[in-house]
C-alpha cells in the first residue's frame, strides 16, 4: 500500500452511524422483543430460547427500573414511576411465561410500546 492510499484509508469518512443513548436503547429492546417473539412462535420446542429471551428482557428491564430510581434521572417522578412499575410486571409476568400460565404477547406489547416512546423522541430513560 503506497502514501496516497494509505493517505486515503486514514481519512476516508466513517460509515458507521452515530449511536444516541435512546437509539442504543431502541435496539436493545427492538433485539429482545425480536427474540420473544421468535421463540413463542416455535412453542414448546422453543423453551429454551423463549427462557433466554425472558431473562434478556428482566434484565433490560431491571437496567431500566435502577436508571429511573437513581435521583439524577431527569425524567418526570410520574414517567419514572410509571417505568418502575413496568419493570415488576415484566418480572412477575415473565414467571407466568416460564410456568405455562401466560404468554409473551403482553410483553412484546409494552416493550412494542416503550420502543415506539423512544422512536418518537420522548425523553431517553
Amino acid at each position: 500500500m503506497n502514501a496516497l492510499q494509505m493517505a486515503k484509508t486514514a481519512y476516508a469518512s466513517n460509515k458507521a452511524p452515530i449511536r444516541t443513548p435512546r437509539g442504543t436503547e431502541y435496539d436493545a429492546f427492538a433485539h429482545v422483543t425480536h427474540s420473544l417473539s421468535a421463540a413463542a412462535a416455535k412453542g414448546a420446542m422453543g423453551f429454551g430460547q423463549l427462557a433466554e429471551a425472558l431473562h434478556r428482557n428482566r434484565q433490560l428491564w431491571t437496567m431500566l427500573a435502577a436508571d429511573v430510581a437513581e435521583n439524577t434521572n431527569g425524567l418526570p417522578p410520574d414517567l419514572r414511576a410509571r417505568i418502575f412499575y413496568l419493570a415488576e410486571f415484566t418480572a412477575q409476568h415473565s414467571r407466568k411465561v416460564l410456568r405455562g400460565a401466560e404468554t409473551v404477547d403482553v410483553l412484546v406489547e409494552i416493550n412494542t410500546a416503550l420502543m415506539r416512546g423512544l422512536r418518537n423522541g420522548a425523553e431517553p430513560a
